[in-house]
């Protein structure tokens, strides 16, 4: 394998971000590479000895155009470089990628605000409250074993004899009397519910934290403190008979007992979120699908002319030498990028062409496919299928999908054809969302009824694709209407 294709593979699998940091590094590693603005004037481009390549459209609407985002004739040879480059002459070729520059310079002092996620954790925020509260000597040493022993989702991990043991050897008199009650002060810090040992303590924290006005909050304190197990069982009509209250009441609690957080500690991470840039674009112009590539990921690169010129054909000499090392080097990485976005290109609009009927009817109509029938259609390995759509995300007007997205097994119907795992998880779904509060749908009952659709599936398989979208079964989706 040489280092060129190499390169070129490399450069394939990359996600958007990381071609980013490809391209930023490459342009301060070669002086022969610069990127080129929108307004800047271009060296003339040698004329080309081929055919002027024209758009074309594929049998499946799937288009390519011209305009800010650029989408590439998958139709149309590629242009190469040319082998030999005249590096004693006047440099005028300027290689221009398939895609159009992101827009216009940026304007100096123009300041970007960046709004992401607190770099605070759990920990650190409540060793804030514990430093700013009254706290002697000896509760805090109490105090810090109980937040390391609190987890991300604001749980304690630790009995009070567990934590006894751990203090015992530095605080010898310590009473296990001491540690509750500095764990109850910690129980009033923000979060609300933090600290607590189990779900309903952490809801009966949260609940002594609302106003006193609170609608409901007496009969929410009551069925938590006292009736917790029939409501986690769902068991309404004993615990309507227990708590002596009406239907209509008793929904009106358990929307209040809802509407608290079962883990108290989620919100504050000190992770930063992950931004998703789509690679791919998918817009319906004229009745028609036109799959197009992203500028924003794709500046448009060139060779600089002032370093080209310099360049003397039989010089050895070690600068010359190593402009000539720089040029080659700038070729091919120009070239690698060429070779990297026709190919999503091509693999991108060939998934839209088969999967029409998902961009017009939603998950529903969503074909079977793997990556052998792709492979086929563009005349490629699997492995290069696999590696262009893995960490590459496109941008339909059902939403945002990563490419692997579109990929899944296939289940017999009884009319001899076939249906997709996909498909056939949004049948699931949407059984489950229009089911009867009341009396939810059985996974036996759920396969009844795709059955009478036309796709036999076991209920087994029912239950499969139901836990992978994290469903609950049906005894803990009962609820009050």
């Amino acid at each position: 394998m040489t280092p060129q294709l190499q390169q070129a593979i490399r450069l394939l699998q990359l996600s958007s971000v990381e071609l980013q940091a490809e391209i930023q590094q490459a342009l301060e590693s070669n002086v022969m590479l610069e990127r080129q603005d929108e307004n800047s004037e271009s060296p003339s481009v040698e004329p080309s000895h081929e055919p002027e390549q024209q758009t074309s459209q594929t049998e499946a609407g799937v288009e390519s155009g011209d305009n800010d985002m650029q989408a590439l004739d998958i139709d149309s040879p590629t242009g190469d470089i040319p082998a030999e480059l005249p590096v004693d002459t006047r440099w005028e070729d300027v290689y221009e990628p398939g895609f159009t520059p992101s827009g216009g310079a940026v304007d100096e002092g123009k300041e970007f605000d960046f709004q992401g996620s607190t770099t605070e954790d759990l920990g650190e925020h409540l060793r804030w409250q514990m430093q700013m509260s009254n706290f002697s000597e000896t509760d805090q040493l109490i105090a810090e074993a109980i937040i390391d022993a609190i987890n991300e989702d604001g749980y304690l991990t630790a009995s009070l004899d567990e934590l006894h043991q751990m203090l015992i050897g530095d605080l010898p008199e310590l009473e296990l009397d001491e540690i509750a009650t500095v764990l109850r002060r910690i129980q009033h810090f923000d979060p609300p519910g933090v600290g607590a040992r189990d779900l309903q303590e952490s809801l009966t924290l949260q609940l002594q934290q609302l106003p006193d006005d609170t609608p409901w909050l007496s009969e929410a304190k009551m069925i938590v403190e006292r009736h917790f197990n029939l409501l986690a069982k769902r068991d309404y009509t004993q615990l309507m008979r227990r708590s002596q209250l009406d239907e209509e009441c008793l929904q009106q609690v358990i929307r209040l007992i809802q509407s608290l957080n079962p883990r108290p500690g989620g919100h504050i991470s000190n992770s930063s979120p992950e931004y998703i840039v789509p690679d791919v674009f998918v817009t319906k112009v004229k009745g028609q699908w036109r799959v197009e590539l992203n500028p924003e990921n794709a500046p448009r690169l060139g060779i600089n002319a002032h370093y080209a010129k310099m360049i003397r054909r039989g010089d050895n000499t070690a600068d010359n030498l190593c402009l000539k090392n720089h040029l080659q080097e700038a070729r091919w990485f120009l070239k690698s990028l060429q070779s990297r976005n026709e190919t999503l290109l091509k693999v991108a609009s060939t998934i839209v062409e088969r999967q029409r009927d998902f961009l017009e009817y939603g998950e529903t109509a969503m074909k079977p496919m793997v990556l052998h029938d792709i492979a086929e259609a563009v005349d490629m390995h699997e492995s290069t299928i696999s590696r262009v759509t893995t960490r590459k995300y496109i941008h339909t007007p059902r939403g945002i999908f990563e490419l692997k997205y579109f990929f899944s097994s296939h289940v017999k119907t009884s009319g001899g054809g076939e249906a997709s795992s996909t498909a056939i998880q949004a049948h699931i779904k949407n059984l489950i969302l229009e089911e009867e509060p009341k009396k939810p749908l059985s996974d036996s009952k759920i396969a009844e009824i795709l059955s009478q659709r036309g796709i036999k599936v076991a209920r087994r398989t029912v239950a499969k694709y139901r836990e992978i979208m994290n469903i609950p079964p049906s005894n803990e989706r009962k609820r009050l209407a």
